[in-house]
């Protein structure tokens, strides 16, 4: 694993699941982290004691921001240029889920979850990347899902946002590389967080038949491919995408 020593991310969805453990993760290999999350204060203090029991908490700071909100994505921006005038890492994990199927689907929850999980990711990197350019160098990585090809039925807006990122990184990684800024995702199957948790007991036994690893992935592994994208390494690496589901 790189050393990230110094080195400055940007977390959304940084309080749970993926997020979180990617956070600690970096926080771990010596990384200043902004996470911002979408309004959990609990899991929000929660991650904050857990990186002060690393002895981290000094490297972390927290802000809630709505990443479909592209003025208050831009404001926040605007006062990290401030505080920190550079920016590493992006790490762009904040995601939604609102299901059903499509003749039912709610015009308000279909748009939401577009919102939140593709535009979200623009506007994030879009205001993220004054700061990469100007010291030219970067690490963009989009959490994706193999959803967005595989498609479920009931999940119409997720399949289509998670297609929306890898269109969306393929394109970014193009207008970037000269820059040494590199842009990738991670795909993760069916992860072991409170996303999939509040699924009945006989859907949870169905997804898990579908893996031939014959069990869920943890958020620490997806962490641990994140990471390996983050660092310095990974150089070569851009416009992929990294699929971490058991075999699915």
């Amino acid at each position: 694993m790189a050393s990230f020593t110094d080195a400055k991310a940007v977390v959304s969805g940084a309080t749970r699941g993926i997020g979180r453990a990617t956070t600690l993760a970096l926080l771990a290999e010596g990384a200043q982290v902004f996470g911002v999350f979408g309004g959990n204060q609990a899991a929000a203090e929660a991650l904050a004691q857990e990186a002060d029991k690393l002895g981290a908490g000094g490297r972390l700071h927290l802000s809630q921001l709505d990443v479909a909100d592209f003025p208050a994505v831009s404001a926040f921006f605007s006062q990290l240029e401030t505080d920190w005038d550079s920016l590493d890492i992006l790490v762009n994990c904040a995601g939604i889920r609102r299901d059903a199927v499509t003749a039912m689907l709610k015009p308000e929850d279909w748009q939401r979850v577009l919102d939140v999980n593709l535009s979200g990711c623009f506007h994030m990197s879009k205001a993220a990347l004054p700061l990469m350019l100007k010291q030219k160098y970067g690490r963009i990585i989009f959490i994706t899902s193999p959803m967005g090809h595989l498609g479920f039925a009931g999940q119409a807006n997720y399949a289509a946002s998670k297609a929306g990122q890898v269109g969306l990184m393929k394109s970014l990684s193009k207008e970037v590389a000269k820059r040494r800024i590199t842009v990738n995702c991670v795909s993760p199957g069916f992860i072991d967080t409170d996303f999939i948790a509040g699924l009945p007991e006989e859907q949870l036994a169905a997804y898990k038949k579908l893996v031939p690893a014959g069990r869920f992935g943890k958020p620490e592994e997806v962490a641990d491919a994140v990471l390996f994208l983050a660092g310095k390494n990974a150089a070569y690496i851009n416009g992929a995408v990294l699929e971490i589901t058991g075999g699915l």
